[in-house]
């Protein structure tokens, strides 16, 4: 009788460990695409700014059309993007394009002066900060899920209930920033 007591005992605690593993999971999965939905609402700002930006510049700068052609394209490829790595090959060109679209900038002094541009680039920079904030929110849910999924015992239960490791959304140019230095103009 006391060997079926302790077999119930041990079989109650393997479910509820099973139970508990899985619910950690499952946390952990939630609280990564509730960072990634915080991504995507500063993503979804900035791709609201630029065509305000785009025109505010377009007004003094009309000759210099394919830039802003290359900005809207990279702006349409950025929203249409679907997975993660495709979102981070498309957000990379639209910072290149929009670097252009600023180097446009630099050479109209009224442009820079207009208070309407200055707004804007504020709040691109803004929304700039805020992506990278939600990126590092983000990628570090990501981590904590990935090393769920991939320790033991926690792999156990994750392959029995098909949980997948989540990409980490990285920049292109992330690695390169942390190699050169911040180059500062006067």
């Amino acid at each position: 009788m006391n060997t079926l007591y302790i077999v119930i005992g041990v079989v109650v605690i393997l479910i509820l460990w099973v139970v508990a593993s899985y619910n950690s999971l499952i946390k952990l999965v939630n609280q990564a695409k509730e960072a990634w939905a915080d991504i995507d609402v500063q993503l979804k700002r900035r791709y609201d700014l630029i065509p305000n930006l785009v025109n505010a510049v377009k007004g003094y700068a009309s000759h210099e059309s394919t830039a802003f052609e290359k900005v809207t394209a990279a702006r349409s490829a950025a929203m249409g993007a679907g997975n993660i790595a495709d979102k981070a090959v498309a957000e990379n060109q639209l910072a290149g394009a929009l670097k252009s679209v600023f180097a446009i900038a630099e050479a109209y002094p009224d442009l820079k002066a207009n208070q309407n541009f200055l707004s804007l680039q504020n709040e691109l920079s803004d929304t700039e900060n805020k992506i990278q904030a939600a990126r590092r929110f983000y990628n570090g849910n990501v981590r904590d899920l990935n090393i769920r999924i991939e320790s033991f015992p926690g792999n156990a239960i994750a392959s029995m209930f098909h949980f997948a490791k989540m990409e980490f959304f990285q920049l292109g140019d992330d690695e390169a920033a942390a190699k050169n230095p911040v180059e500062v103009k006067f």
